[in-house]
């Protein structure tokens, strides 16, 4: 429907319009709120809210090299959304190069991280917040004196599963991760790459 207004001449402002612009006007097509769904879905009352603090009883803590890392929120908290998980890392600890096929967010919460994202480095301070994008090759490392403190957001989840997987399990938060004999530590290098492709992540040779 078009709807002339006139001014004091008269003229109505539709004749102002060049053609070719009302034309492009009626022409586009463009989803705006007004042709979006009117309802959203109603309430799921079978999901409730999920509330958690990284040292109560019952989560679980697991050694993943020299950092013990916390499993907050699983994909089954969040009807398959994310997975959240609390890091504790000494300096120098972190991954060799990789990359998997969902999004990742970390915050620093304490310390200082150096990324290493598509073979550039970056520094990530206390309060910032990084995301590293689907597929892209990346890793980090502990940059600061003390142990670096963040969280990791995975979109979707499943990365949780993986850790659990080629983890030790720890008492709590803060319990140190144990120290491996050189063949364990292969044995875990091992086990790490048989399962990336089962959780959608590749290992990558050292740059």
């Amino acid at each position: 429907m078009t709807i002339l207004v006139t001014g004091a001449t008269g003229q109505a402002v539709a004749d102002l319009i060049p053609a070719h612009s009302q034309e492009a006007a009626m022409a586009d097509t463009t989803p705006t709120f007004a042709s979006l769904p009117a309802e959203l879905p109603a309430d799921d009352l079978s999901r409730a809210a999920t509330l958690v603090d990284p040292d109560e009883p019952g989560l679980t803590h697991l050694a993943i090299g020299p950092g013990t890392y916390t499993i907050l929120l699983r994909g089954s908290d969040t009807g398959g959304a994310y997975a959240l998980i609390d890091m504790l890392v000494p300096p120098n600890g972190g991954p060799p190069p990789h990359r998997h096929d969902f999004e990742e967010m970390f915050h620093v919460l304490q310390g200082e991280l150096e990324v290493t994202f598509r073979g550039e480095t970056m520094r990530l301070r206390a309060g910032q917040s990084l995301n590293i994008p689907a597929n892209a090759p990346h890793g980090f490392r502990v940059t600061s004196a003390t142990a670096a403190r963040f969280l990791c957001l995975c979109v979707g989840p499943g990365q949780e599963e993986f850790f659990e997987a080629v983890g030790d399990r720890l008492p709590s938060r803060t319990a140190p991760a144990p120290r491996l004999s050189s063949e364990e530590v292969a044995a875990k290098r091992v086990l790490a790459l048989s399962l990336a492709a089962r959780f959608r992540s590749e290992f990558l040779p050292p740059r």
